[in-house]
């Protein structure tokens, strides 16, 4: 039996504040809808209600409302029960999904219950599989089977899983393993105190940003010890609070990219043995070099790859002599010494086009 005031044909996800606005277009387009945004004071949602024809409707809301970041069609609106809901799941399912399909169970619970999200997920899995025959896919499912409840209210719906935006997807390889071979060969920047720090601090942030298999700033020569110092301080400031952000969001385990200070010549003598790879304009376009990268990059012997980025002044002309590589990564553009090193990495990571 759905429940008496369940009659919830469309909910729509927004971002936080533009509740109204969707609801105010909705009703622009049918002035014969129920519009709730927030409902029960839930942000980021519109439940629209007295749909005529839900799906048209939903479809007119896709095109023409670009706030809508989600529009769920209901199939139907039952009691916020979890054996209701999937009970009710399975029913639709047996319409939607095929046996050869994959799906997953997506929910999300509003309000307080003496149940949680995962426990709807389970249970309505359970009942989906019987009544389908379908194999569960938690990563990449052909279907979806969305619940969303309301504190009372639970909405099931059931779209197509290339609907749903995931930051990994087949076709896109992870690039960790390729960036565990850079060694950033960083320049130090020095000069006015305050420009130095700061300049330490957005170097150290793009670093640890990527991860890279270690960061070696080389001077060269005699430098301003002091000047050297305030500019370290900055790197390992700007790692430190990118390392402690990614600790926070990430569902894997995070590395603190090691930093470590060596003459710039005596470096590249040092690594005599190992891919040497300068970013300076002087050098030939990346993009022409793409056969190249990969010869290194993906040669599994090669451990680590030195990649050297400038400063102020950039990398001596006399060390592109023992480089294996002298790349410009965007011809007619200065790259400013804050986005050098970021730069290049993304450029590297462009043209290989996908992991080791």
């Amino acid at each position: 039996m759905p429940h008496q005031y369940c009659n919830i044909d469309i909910v729509i996800k927004t971002v936080k504040g533009f509740e109204n606005t969707v609801a105010s277009y909705i009703n622009e387009i049918d002035e014969n809808v129920i519009v709730e945004p927030k409902p029960k004071g839930f942000l980021g949602i519109v439940l629209v209600r007295n749909c005529k024809d839900k799906y048209g409707l939903a479809e007119k809301i896709k095109s023409q409302i670009m706030e809508a970041e989600k529009v769920l069609v209901a199939e139907a609106c039952v009691k916020a029960d979890p054996k209701v809901i999937a009970e009710k799941a399975a029913q639709i399912a047996k319409e939607k999904i095929s046996p050869n399909e994959t799906f997953a169970v997506r929910t999300v619970r509003r309000g307080s219950h003496n149940y949680t999200s995962v426990d709807v997920n389970v249970i309505v899995g359970d009942y989906v599989r019987k009544a389908t025959n379908a194999l569960v896919d938690l990563t990449h499912p052909d279907k979806i089977v969305a619940v969303e409840i309301f504190q009372d209210e639970a909405t099931i719906s059931v779209y197509p899983g290339t609907e749903e935006y995931k930051k990994m997807k087949p076709g896109k390889k992870p690039v960790l393993d390729i960036l565990g071979k850079m060694s950033i060969i960083q320049m130090p920047y020095l000069g006015p105190l305050d420009a130095t720090r700061t300049m330490g601090v957005r170097i150290g942030r793009e670093i640890q940003t990527f991860e890279v298999k270690e960061l070696v700033i080389s001077p060269i020569g005699l430098v301003d010890a002091y000047q050297l110092k305030v500019f370290l301080d900055g790197v390992f400031e700007g790692i430190e609070s990118r390392y402690k952000i990614q600790v926070k969001s990430y569902g894997r385990k995070t590395r603190k990219v090691p930093v470590f200070v060596q003459d710039l010549y005596q470096l590249v003598r040092s690594r005599f043995n190992e891919p040497i790879i300068v970013f300076e304009p002087e050098g030939d376009y990346i993009v022409s070099k793409g056969s190249e990268l990969k010869s290194i990059f993906f040669d599994r012997k090669v451990k680590r790859v030195n990649m050297l980025i400038g400063s102020r002044e950039g990398i001596p002309s006399g060390i592109y002599r023992f480089a294996d590589l002298v790349l410009d990564i965007c011809p007619g553009v200065t790259i400013s010494t804050d986005y050098a090193a970021a730069s290049a990495i993304m450029a590297v990571l462009t043209v290989l086009g996908g992991g080791v």
